[in-house]
């Protein structure tokens, strides 16, 4: 790379973080629900079966764009979650400064759940697909090697969109640019997706 290049680079992808940004977001999106079969969005009837399986891809609202991020796990027979797991991407700190600078470079990363990933108030959108307990393993497994690969974020080559985005190709669904604000992000997921 040349010297003119390095020096553009760093502006390209800054570009493209600001690019993320310039949109607001929206009241909050209801919760979708489909199969992993149909691809539909309507009442399913593993959804009201005692200990159904699910991924749910959701938003939050947040201090900055926000978060996306995915809940997993087992479902009573009202269809509310049963001790879910959390996994999505954030530099690994409290702190903003490694935020900030990861707009620049790539920070640490943890893959766990945040503050506020599971409060309903701050929800922005989601979309719940139901699975069998084949599909919920196979997806699982994804999960936990993705984790343990995904050390490091930065928002405009690997964020939380992207993290998100790999388990979803995993399971064989279309998604769009990891770019977009996460209550976007999750609204296009589900569109493209037939949900």
């Amino acid at each position: 790379m040349t010297f003119a290049a390095s020096r553009i680079f760093p502006v390209f992808l800054v570009a493209f973080a600001a690019t993320a940004c310039q949109t607001q977001d929206e009241k909050p999106q209801p919760a979708y629900v489909s199969s992993s079969q149909t691809g539909g969005s309507t009442k399913l009837l593993s959804q009201t079966r005692e200990q159904g399986y699910f991924i749910e891809f959701r938003s939050r609202y947040a201090l900055s764009y926000g978060h996306t991020y995915a809940v997993f796990g087992r479902t009573n027979a009202s269809g509310a979650m049963i001790n879910p797991e959390v996994a999505g991407l954030a530099p690994a700190t409290n702190d903003t400064a490694p935020y900030v600078l990861g707009h620049f470079f790539p920070v640490p990363a943890e893959t766990g759940a945040s503050d506020g990933d599971l409060e309903e108030e701050y929800r922005s959108a989601s979309w719940r697909i139901m699975l069998n307990e084949a599909e919920y393993n196979k997806v699982v497994a994804f999960i936990r090697k993705l984790k343990e690969k995904s050390r490091v974020w930065h928002a405009s080559v690997y964020n939380c969109n992207a993290f998100v985005a790999e388990i979803a190709r995993s399971m064989g669904y279309q998604t769009p640019g990891i770019w977009l604000r996460p209550q976007e992000f999750i609204t296009r997921l589900r569109e493209m997706n037939g949900g």
